[in-house]
């Protein structure tokens, strides 16, 4: 089928709409959602503040709802757009994109679940990939790639710190005792984690010479602590930066949903659909 043959249907050209930010009409699409999800936080968070007129609270109610209906048909419209509907569904955008619609409705039921709307902060990240801000992209690209390297090094850290703490609590709890308000074991290991932290709400305080020394040493160590998850987050960053090249394709597979294609890419890299059906 060659190129002039081919048209489009009416969920290819809406799919171009609603997913595509390298289109002029998916642009201002985008934008425009962008600046009702900020116009939507202003709401919520207005509506919050008490004494302002009620012609006040009517508008932003109003707004409210106009917006939420606007982001239904939209969520719609990019399950109707796209081939395998689930993909977007159970993605992370998708969860989003629903979180961010349901608490206006669920008010209806629940009293006060509408102040769940500022979940659609998160819809903000769409704009590196509207605007393709080529730096941002790449650092958040390199950021993530860092975050997911180092994962497994992190978790054993933490566990590590974990059992750090059972155990020190149980110390804790030994030398101080109840007197001192470590009733329970739990509530030491909590203290230590506080302490370690370096949080320190000041609820529960060793009394004894030999509990305010080691807590002088938790604190210490909770220092050191700190910067180590930092460090091998920094370490995979420095290692990845420069490392893998900056795409900069926005185009979104009308089948799977897929993103993240490279620049020349011309068939989706998870289903291998035509990204350029036109």
């Amino acid at each position: 089928m060659n190129k002039d043959s081919y048209h489009k249907t009416w969920k290819d050209r809406l799919h171009d709409i609603i997913y595509e930010a390298d289109t002029p009409i998916g642009k201002i699409f985008d934008i425009t959602l962008l600046i009702l999800i900020v116009l939507s936080i202003i709401f919520v968070m207005l509506e919050s503040v008490k004494g302002l007129p009620n012609s006040i609270y009517t508008i932003l109610y109003y707004g409210e709802w106009v917006i939420t209906i606007f982001f239904t048909f939209e969520y719609v419209a990019r399950i109707v757009s796209i081939k395998r509907p689930s993909r977007y569904i159970f993605s992370f955008y998708g969860i989003i994109d629903l979180l961010s619609t349901l608490p206006l409705y669920l008010s209806f039921f629940i009293t006060g679940t509408s102040a769940l709307l500022t979940v659609r902060a998160l819809r903000l990240l769409r704009v590196f990939r509207i605007l393709k801000i080529s730096r941002y992209i790449g650092e958040s690209n390199r950021l993530v790639r860092a975050l997911k390297d180092s994962g497994a090094k992190i978790l054993v850290f933490l566990f590590a710190v974990l059992v750090l703490c059972i155990i020190m609590g149980t110390v804790m709890y030994l030398i101080e005792g109840e007197a001192s308000g470590f009733k329970s074991i739990p509530i030491s290991v909590y203290w230590c984690i506080v302490t370690m932290t370096t949080v320190g709400y000041g609820d529960i305080a060793p009394v004894t010479p030999l509990g305010q020394f080691i807590a002088a040493m938790i604190m210490i160590v909770g220092y050191g602590i700190i910067a180590v998850p930092t460090g091998i987050v920094s370490a995979e960053y420095a290692s990845d930066r420069g490392s893998k090249k900056v795409h900069l394709n926005t185009q979104a597979c009308s089948s799977c949903n897929a993103s993240d294609h490279r620049d020349e890419a011309n068939f989706c890299h998870k289903c291998g659909e035509d990204l350029h059906n036109e």
